[in-house]
C-alpha cells in the first residue's frame, strides 16, 4: 500500500510538471512569435524620450478679444556626439535645402562658452517649413543625432501693444545653469513684457513619450504601451485689463509723435491702455526668418521704438505736480484752500524769476490750479520746505519726500509692467552732495515746486497720481492682468490691496474743483467737452535740448470716475496744446465708445512732431 501510494504521488508530480512546462512554453511562444509588441521590442535597439511641448497660454483683452495665438512651428534639434563619422552631409543638406556652409555654421559651436554641449541637444534649424519637415521625418532614420520638434510659436492678432505684450526668446545660459530649472537647451520662454512677467503661468507643463526605435532609428512603437508617457498641460490663458479699441485709438493719435499715454480704471487699478510712441508690430519679433533683421532694424532706429516711453522713460512732470504739492502742504497746515499768494506776472527772488502767463489773481487754491500760477506754488513749496525755519530746509524737503513716497513716487509702483522705472525724487542728502554743503536753502531748489528741476516721473506714475486724485486718496497697484480665463485662479493679492495716502479727504475737494475749473475755463480748455465732466491739469516740462514737453493728466467723470489718464508728448510745447486734447479724445472714446469732435481728432492725428524735430 505504501509503495502504491508513493507511485501515485510521483505520477501526479510528473503530470503537474509537464502541464506547468507546457503552459510556460505556450505563453512564451505566444509572446515571442505572435505578439507584435515583443517582436518589435526584440528588433529594437534604443529607447528614446520625446518631449511634447505644451500650448502656451493665450492673451485676451478685457472685452474678450483675442490678442495672441499659437501656430505650429518645426525645429530640428541635434546632439553633436551622436552624429556618426559616416554621416551623409550632402544628402542631409539637399533634403533641408541648405548649403554645406550653413550645415557647418549651424553645427559647430563655441563649446568653451558653456552655452552649448556636445552631449545635449540644441537647435540646429528653426522654423522649418512643414513640407520640408515632413520629408525630414520620413528620412529621419538616415540621420542619427538629429530629431524634429513641434513647438507652438506666437502670432499677435493685431499690430498693437508691442511694448506690454513683449516677445519670446531662447532660454539663456544663466537660466540653464540654475539648479532647479526645468528648461533645457533650445527651449523658448518669454523675455520681455507680459510674456516674461507671466512666464510661469503661460508656459504650461511639458509632456513626454517613450518611443522604441529599431537599429536604423525608426520608431516601432511606444514603450510598455505608453504606461510611462505623460500628456503636456497647456499654459493658462490670461485676460488683460487692456481695452484693445482704446489702445488702437491711442496709438493712432500718437503716430508721428514721441511720447506715451497711460490710462487706468481708478476703482481697480486696471491699466486700460499703455501707449508708447513710436511703436512697432509685435509680429516683427516672433520666431520668423526675419526676426534677426527686424531686431537689428529696430535697434538702429534713432527714434528708439524698442524703448517703452510709457513706463521706462522718466521726465520732469511740470505743473501736474502742483496738485500733489498742494495736498501735502494742506495736510501739514502751511496751505489752506482759501490761501492767497500774490502774483505780479512772475515769482522773483534776487536775480532769478519764474514767469507766469497772464491770469486773474489767485485768490485761493482752486483758482491757482485753474490758471497754473507759478508764483502761488513756488511760495507754497517754500512754506512747506521751510516749515521748521529758513535755515532747516532739509527737514521740510524730507517731509515732502515722505509724502511723495505715499503717492508712489521715487520708487517703482511694482506693477506687472515689465519695463517699469521708479523715477527719481531728490532728497536733502542729494542736494547736500550736489551743492557740497548742507547749508543750501529752499531758494536753491524752488523749481521743484513747479515740477521741474531734478524731479523725474514716468507716465505710468503720472497716471497713477490721477487715479489717487480721482479716488480722493487711494489707489490699487496698476496692473495689466485682469484675471485668468480659468475662473478658479486669482490675480496676485497685491493688485487687490487698497493703498491709501495719509491725506485727509477734505483736502481733495479744492484740488478737484481747481482741476475741473482748469478744463472748463483755465489752461486746459482744449480738453473741454460739454458732455464730459473732465477734471485735469496741464503741465509744460522744460526741455533744455529743444521744444518743451506737453503734459496733461486727468480723470472723468468728476463723480464716480471711470478713467484716469496721463499723456506726455515730447517737444510738443505747452501742455494745453497737444497733451490735453489727446487725453480728452481718449476719455471720450472710452466713455462713449466713439468720438464726436472729428476736427480735433484730425488735427491731433495729422500733427507730425517727428518731422518737425528733424527739420
Amino acid at each position: 500500500m505504501i509503495n502504491e501510494d508513493k507511485k501515485w504521488r510521483v505520477v501526479v508530480a510528473q503530470v503537474f510538471i509537464i502541464v506547468a512546462f507546457s503552459i510556460c512554453a505556450i505563453s512564451l511562444a505566444k509572446l515571442q512569435l505572435f505578439d507584435p509588441y515583443y517582436i518589435n521590442k526584440a528588433n529594437a535597439t534604443t529607447l528614446t524620450q520625446k518631449t511634447i511641448f505644451p500650448a502656451r497660454g493665450l492673451f485676451y483683452d478685457r472685452n474678450g478679444k483675442l490678442l495672441v495665438i499659437n501656430y505650429p512651428a518645426y525645429d530640428i534639434m541635434v546632439t553633436y556626439r551622436d552624429i556618426p563619422p559616416t554621416f551623409d552631409t550632402l544628402e542631409f543638406c539637399k533634403l533641408l535645402g541648405i548649403t554645406q556652409e550653413d550645415f557647418i555654421l549651424n553645427l559647430e559651436k563655441d563649446w568653451k562658452s558653456g552655452k552649448y554641449s556636445r552631449s545635449v541637444p540644441f537647435i540646429f534649424l528653426k522654423n522649418v517649413e512643414s513640407s520640408v519637415y515632413q520629408k525630414f521625418q520620413e528620412n529621419l532614420y538616415k540621420f542619427p543625432g538629429f530629431t524634429g520638434v513641434l513647438r507652438a510659436i506666437r502670432e499677435y492678432t493685431e499690430p498693437n501693444g508691442a511694448h506690454y505684450l513683449g516677445y519670446m526668446g531662447e532660454v539663456s545660459r544663466e537660466i540653464l545653469d540654475q539648479e532647479e530649472t526645468s528648461y533645457r537647451s533650445g527651449d523658448y520662454l518669454g523675455v520681455a513684457g507680459l510674456e516674461k512677467q507671466y512666464e510661469e503661468q503661460l508656459r504650461g507643463t511639458k509632456g513626454v513619450n517613450f518611443v522604441i526605435r529599431d537599429k536604423l532609428g525608426r520608431a516601432v512603437g511606444s514603450f510598455e504601451n505608453g504606461r510611462l508617457d505623460q500628456n503636456a498641460i497647456s499654459g493658462s490663458d490670461l485676460v488683460l485689463s487692456i481695452d484693445l479699441d482704446l489702445q488702437k485709438y491711442g496709438e493712432k493719435l500718437m503716430q508721428n509723435k514721441l511720447g506715451s499715454i497711460v490710462a487706468i480704471e481708478p476703482s481697480t487699478g486696471e491699466i486700460l491702455c499703455l501707449v508708447s510712441s513710436p511703436n512697432y508690430d509685435p509680429n516683427m519679433l516672433n520666431f520668423n526668418k526675419y526676426r534677426g533683421r527686424n531686431y537689428a532694424y529696430l535697434l538702429r532706429d534713432t527714434l528708439k521704438p524698442l524703448f517703452d516711453r510709457s513706463s521706462s522713460a522718466v521726465y520732469p512732470p511740470g505743473s501736474i505736480f502742483k496738485p500733489i504739492l498742494a495736498l501735502a502742504a494742506m495736510q501739514e497746515g502751511v496751505l489752506k484752500e482759501d490761501t492767497y499768494h500774490a502774483c505780479s506776472g512772475a515769482y522773483y527772488y534776487k536775480t532769478v524769476s519764474y514767469g507766469c502767463h497772464g491770469h486773474p489773481a489767485p485768490r485761493n487754491l482752486s483758482i491757482a490750479l485753474q490758471h497754473s500760477c507759478n508764483s502761488y506754488f513756488i511760495q507754497a513749496f517754500r512754506d512747506l520746505v521751510e516749515i521748521n525755519g529758513f535755515s532747516k530746509p532739509n527737514e521740510g524737503l524730507d517731509l515732502l519726500v515722505k509724502y511723495l513716497g505715499y503717492f508712489g513716487l521715487g520708487k517703482p509702483l511694482y506693477s506687472d509692467v515689465a519695463t517699469e522705472n521708479g523715477g527719481f525724487i531728490p532728497t536733502s542728502d542729494f542736494y547736500s552732495r550736489m551743492y557740497k554743503t548742507d547749508k543750501w536753502r529752499s531758494t536753491y531748489i524752488i523749481s521743484v515746486g513747479i515740477g521741474q528741476g531734478e524731479l523725474q516721473l514716468s507716465t505710468l506714475q503720472m497716471a497713477n497720481l490721477a487715479v489717487i486724485l480721482a479716488n480722493r486718496g487711494f489707489y490699487y497697484t496698476p496692473h495689466l492682468i485682469k484675471g485668468f480665463l480659468d475662473s478658479q485662479k486669482s490675480i496676485a493679492s497685491e493688485f487687490r490691496t487698497e493703498r491709501r495716502v495719509p491725506i485727509d479727504k477734505k483736502y481733495f475737494t479744492p484740488v478737484v474743483e481747481g482741476m475741473e475749473m482748469c478744463v472748463r475755463a483755465g489752461t486746459a480748455t482744449k480738453a473741454f467737452d460739454k458732455d464730459l465732466s473732465i477734471c485735469g491739469k496741464t503741465g509744460t516740462s522744460q526741455n533744455p535740448h529743444g521744444d518743451d514737453h506737453s503734459v496733461f493728466f486727468a480723470f472723468s467723470p468728476k463723480v464716480n470716475p471711470k478713467i484716469a489718464i496721463a499723456v506726455y508728448v515730447e517737444n510738443a510745447g505747452w501742455g494745453g496744446e497737444v497733451a490735453a486734447p489727446i487725453a480728452s479724445l481718449m476719455i471720450e472714446k472710452y466713455l462713449k465708445d466713439s468720438t464726436s469732435r472729428k476736427d480735433l481728432e484730425e488735427r491731433m492725428v495729422k500733427k507730425n512732431l517727428i518731422l518737425k524735430n528733424k527739420t
